[in-house]
């Protein structure tokens, strides 16, 4: 698929079905690209098959969540970009503030980093702040330091 013709709803299903497809946990889990304006991406997935005993959403749902959430916006804007990149989750620090009885949607929001290194052959590196909220109710933050690396084409 062109990526100069594909529209935003094309580009969510695509990272989804990335995510599916090489990350099983995430398809387990039904985690899905939901809303992206260019600049904020959200990312849900449903309660039922993250439950943990006291039936609220699994810790290590909660994590992984958020960790494809930022994941997510990073390979979003070097499509945007149309720059490759192999992007790792180099660090990590996660707060939860309440458990998560209802279906939540982690946000981030693109903190205006530059990519084009990625072109010269260098790293990017990325923090991002990703937040989980449940009906308005902040639940969660993570903050997440990436690490993309220059893909060769061919």
């Amino acid at each position: 698929m062109n990526d100069e013709c594909m529209d935003t709803d094309d580009l969510l299903k695509e990272l989804t079905m990335t995510w599916h497809k090489t990350i099983p946990l995430s398809q387990f889990m039904q985690v899905k690209a939901a809303e992206y304006d260019g600049r904020q991406l959200s990312v849900s997935a449903p309660l039922e098959p993250n439950l943990n005993l006291h039936q609220t959403m699994f810790a290590g749902s909660i994590y992984t969540l958020m960790t494809l959430t930022g994941w997510g916006l990073i390979w979003l804007k070097q499509k945007q970009c149309k720059l490759k990149g192999d992007i790792v989750l180099a660090k990590a620090d996660i707060r939860y503030i309440a458990p998560i009885h209802e279906q939540p949607q982690a946000v981030v929001t693109w903190p205006n980093i530059d990519l084009s290194g990625l072109e010269k052959g260098r790293r990017v590196k990325c923090k991002l702040l990703i937040e989980l909220f449940c009906n308005e109710k902040r639940c969660a933050v993570f903050d997440g330091v990436y690490v993309t690396t220059p893909v060769e084409n061919n």
